[in-house]
């Protein structure tokens, strides 16, 4: 079946999980099912759980998982409180693409795009907050924390932007993204390819889906679950997201834990939890980008778990 999004870095991804023992696989983000379609088409025999927020995206992975389907659950819900209620599984493997399927980002009903009527960014459209609510609740504080921490946009922008927010609802409520985009357009100016909203908005639906936090959570529940000999393989799309995951692989592969100004090591110099099997982040060929440009800030990092003794 003609899949609405192109899964992105899936050579790479497959590669990661050439080595990948029997057991469960996780794919924390299911999305359209086009990388964990893939991986069981390679590794037939795992059983795969696919957890998604979005119940459109989950209804299309029923049909496309179908080969599969006696080896499959899948799972509406967000990954941070799912993934921990698995520790019983014997996960040897979990995915997590942490971007914004292309599905999402073009159809104009869920308010992601610029030129879209509607002002909404959730991944869950049962979830109370929306973009729009944001927009038009949060105060000029707020606004400007928010397009400083979670759009990384100067903090002089960022107050300019709360600034006309805030001027432009006291006459009319901000309700679609389009109207957003062009106030960020008049505000910011153009400069090169980059549509000047394009922070601004990122910043939002950080908010809308509290992404950060969700990642967090889920590297926390990994921690204490520590699946024996697992595969972990997690796409990001901004600096924010894989400034995470690369910080915690960074701890995770240490031994000695002391304190760096400690004398001489007092912990048991033990407690590396695996091995980062590429020392850089896997980012998209040539002719995946020319075949699709959104995949130009794609970052895919690994990490394999020690097996238990």
């Amino acid at each position: 079946m003609k899949a609405p999004h192109i899964p992105v870095l899936l050579e790479d991804v497959l590669r990661a999980f050439r080595e990948i023992a029997p057991g469960t696989l996780v794919d924390a983000t299911l999305g359209y099912g086009g990388h964990s379609s893939a991986i069981l088409e390679q590794h037939p025999g795992l059983r795969l759980i696919g957890i998604d927020r979005d119940e459109e995206a989950l209804a299309f992975s029923r049909k496309r998982l179908a080969p599969w389907r006696k080896q499959t659950t899948l799972i509406r819900g967000d990954f941070a409180a799912t993934v921990p209620a698995l520790k019983g599984e014997p996960i040897v493997g979990l995915l997590a693409d942490f971007g914004v399927s292309s599905l999402q980002l073009d159809a104009p009903g869920r308010g992601f795009s610029f030129e879209s009527d509607v002002l909404d960014m959730r991944m869950d459209t049962s979830a109370p907050r929306t973009a729009e609510m944001i927009v038009n609740t949060y105060s000029h504080e707020q606004l400007r924390r928010l397009f400083a921490e979670y759009g990384e946009i100067r903090i002089r922008a960022a107050d300019r932007l709360a600034d006309a927010i805030l001027a432009e609802r006291a006459h009319t409520p901000i309700t679609s993204a389009r109207q957003l985009s062009a106030l960020a357009r008049r505000v910011l100016g153009s400069r090169g390819n980059i549509h000047p909203a394009t922070l601004m908005f990122q910043a939002i639906r950080i908010e809308v889906n509290d992404e950060l936090n969700q990642i967090e959570k889920l590297l926390d529940a990994l921690e204490v679950m520590r699946p024996s000999g697992a595969i972990v393989a997690l796409i990001t799309f901004h600096s924010l997201e894989d400034r995470l995951v690369k910080q915690r692989f960074k701890q995770w592969i240490r031994s000695c834990i002391c304190d760096p100004r400690a004398l001489r090591c007092t912990c048991g110099n033990n407690h590396q939890l695996g091995t980062i099997p590429f020392r850089k982040p896997v980012t998209a060929a040539p002719a995946e980008l020319r075949a699709n440009p959104r995949s130009r800030s794609a970052r895919l990092r690994t990490f394999v778990f020690k097996e238990h003794l």
